[in-house]
């Protein structure tokens, strides 16, 4: 958490500063993203919310999406990730979307991905922006706090 924790922190000041809002949809990296940005203080004033949306139940439960929202479309893939980036800013009604997709380890997803492998999406009003890591390890606490880091950069770059 110490990589990220400034990053979170510099990412909630310029929001701040800007007035605008952010929603987390996160998968691999099992809560770590949403946990940067709290422990920030004053998240409360542009921290929306999000979730692990780790499961089919969560996709459906927590998303209120079902397969057919996501027709043509395989999890942990950029155009995924940023139609799960789009779909949290709009249910929480935030400035800014973003969304990490992906296979942390110790063995790859049942779409063929290998374990490293992870989509990291933003959307905004007026942008909409993705890429892909593949660190090429398989150890799976690692992967997660790199899939975070990557995710919280991607949003840093978005804002400056």
């Amino acid at each position: 958490m110490k990589t990220l924790l400034p990053l979170a922190a510099e990412i909630g000041a310029r929001l701040k500063d800007r007035g605008e809002t952010i929603a987390v949809s996160e998968s691999s990296s099992g809560g770590l993203i949403s946990a940067a940005l709290l422990a920030a203080p004053g998240a409360s004033a542009w921290y929306r919310g999000g979730g692990v949306i780790y499961t089919a139940q969560a996709f459906k439960g927590l998303m209120g999406l079902t397969r057919d929202d996501v027709e043509g479309m395989r999890s942990s893939s950029e155009p995924y990730a940023r139609f799960m980036a789009g779909t949290i800013r709009r249910k929480l009604r935030a400035t800014w979307g973003l969304c990490e997709t992906g296979a942390a380890g110790p063995n790859g997803n049942p779409y063929g991905d290998a374990a490293g492998h992870t989509c990291v999406a933003v959307v905004g009003d007026k942008l909409e922006t993705s890429r892909t890591l593949e660190t090429g390890d398989s150890n799976r606490e690692k992967n997660m706090r790199r899939f975070a880091m990557e995710a919280l950069e991607l949003m840093r770059e978005t804002v400056d």
